[in-house]
């Protein structure tokens, strides 16, 4: 995950495979369609960013602004995660109403957080820790029937044989000694191992390739075979990449980063359209992704909550991304916002999970989701006891989601609205109205 909005230029790079991508289709196999059903009805998952950056407190990006690789890779030698339990990470995560878990196997500064043979720099053989935590995450997540999905950097900071990209020029690196298909051939390796050793995995979450600038270094990312090796290795296995553009063929989901779909406040979706694929919204439960010990300004239950609303009424996933702490526990103010929000959806889940988006755009009071013949209208932020509906379905029914209360409507099918008339104007997390729509 990148630390700050990349500039423009980096925005509108066109590598050298998106004239392959034209030409190229990809047919998904039943298992990976069925696959997107259950990650689309899902809505909701956690990210995790871990590793030995953790140990430094400032986020996932220290290396590239700090230390040369040689002083950075020392860390590994002292990282020792005593307090890390598999099974209280997963279950704070299921009870926070998370379906899904996606977690940094490699991240840019090229450790490796499972046992992996490409390269002793891991945390099996790299730390005196000595323990695969993706193994130990793989059989708990197993075991409370969460789905695993893995993280994998396109770029590494540290791999002699990276070609060096407009990041990673402070660690130290000779950008001369670079060479490709050593480096792509490592990467599948690695792909290999974690698709073969780990059980069914949810999702391959790439990222990175955005690190090159075209005018210095144009070169084939040679996405198609990677995505058809993954493919392989396990039919149901989705795979997106978080290179702010439009899909690439062979990819099953399409990912913003710190936006909506359709969205650029955070300026990496300038050159991204919407995609029929399914949708997710990744987002921090403060302001990085990598734990930083500075770092206290955790998003209230309330923001949260809202925001996983707008993010389902645009028929998009939530993966919402905690930084664990270098002891291997996560943070206390994260696991309070994930109760949080768990109990929120332990009431009001059902307008979440396995709907689609709205009937309309967000408004400025909130927004809707629907499920067959039932539209649940969000209303977060009212000014009126008035809610304007821009929406052409016919209402037959309209009643408070909490109680069943009937709640008065007046539909104008020459305007294409309907206005529902509250009693008051609530000041909930989120008033739902629950509409029986024909």
């Amino acid at each position: 995950m990148k630390l700050k909005t990349l500039a423009a230029g980096m925005l509108l790079s066109v590598l050298s495979f998106n004239t392959i991508a034209e030409t190229t289709t990809y047919t998904p196999a039943p298992e990976n369609l069925e696959a997107r059903k259950r990650y689309s009805h899902d809505r909701f998952g956690i990210f995790i960013h871990w590793g030995i950056y953790s140990m430094f407190g400032q986020g996932e990006w220290y290396l590239n602004n700090g230390p040369k690789a040689v002083e950075y890779a020392k860390a590994a030698r002292g990282f020792y995660p005593a307090d890390f339990d598999a099974k209280e990470w997963v279950t704070a995560i299921k009870n926070s109403g998370a379906k899904y878990i996606t977690i940094t196997s490699r991240h840019h500064d090229g450790f490796s957080m499972f046992a992996t043979k490409q390269s002793p720099y891991n945390i099996v053989d790299g730390t005196p820790f000595g323990r695969d935590i993706i193994k130990e995450l793989a059989d708990e997540c197993a075991r409370q029937g969460i789905v695993l999905s893995f993280y994998y950097s396109h770029l590494d900071w540290t791999h002699p044989a990276y070609p060096q990209g407009w990041s990673g020029a402070n660690t130290g690196r000779d950008p001369q000694k670079f060479d490709w298909d050593t480096y792509y051939k490592f990467m599948n390796a690695q792909l290999t191992e974690l698709l073969t050793n780990y059980g069914p995995i949810g999702a391959i979450w790439f990222d990175g390739m955005w690190n090159h600038d075209p005018d210095k270094e144009n070169f084939d990312w040679r996405l198609k075979e990677q995505y058809e090796l993954i493919h392989s290795l396990q039919p149901a296995c989705m795979i997106g990449n978080n290179h702010h553009k439009a899909a690439y063929p062979g990819e099953d989901f399409q990912i913003f980063e710190r936006d909506l779909p359709g969205e650029n406040t955070a300026g990496y979706s300038g050159n991204q359209t919407i995609s029929p694929l399914p949708l997710e919204t990744c987002n921090t439960i403060n302001g990085n992704w990598g734990y930083s010990v500075t770092d206290t300004g955790y998003k209230s239950v309330t923001e949260l909550v809202r925001y996983l609303i707008r993010t389902a009424g645009m028929g998009a996933n939530l993966l919402l991304n905690v930084g664990p702490q270098p002891n291997g526990e996560l943070p206390a103010d994260a696991i309070d916002r994930l109760n949080g929000i768990g109990e929120w959806l332990k009431k009001y889940g059902e307008t979440i999970y396995g709907t689609t988006e709205g009937d309309f755009p967000a408004q400025s009071w909130g927004t809707s989701t629907r499920n067959g013949d039932k539209l649940y209208v969000h209303i977060m932020t009212p000014e009126s006891t008035d809610i304007t509906l821009p929406m052409s379905a016919k209402v037959k029914k309209a009643v408070t989601f909490d109680g069943h209360k009937p709640v008065k409507f007046t539909q104008n099918r020459k305007e294409n609205t309907v206005i529902l008339h509250l009693e008051e104007i609530p000041k909930d997390i989120d008033y739902i109205i629950q509409l029986e729509t024909k």
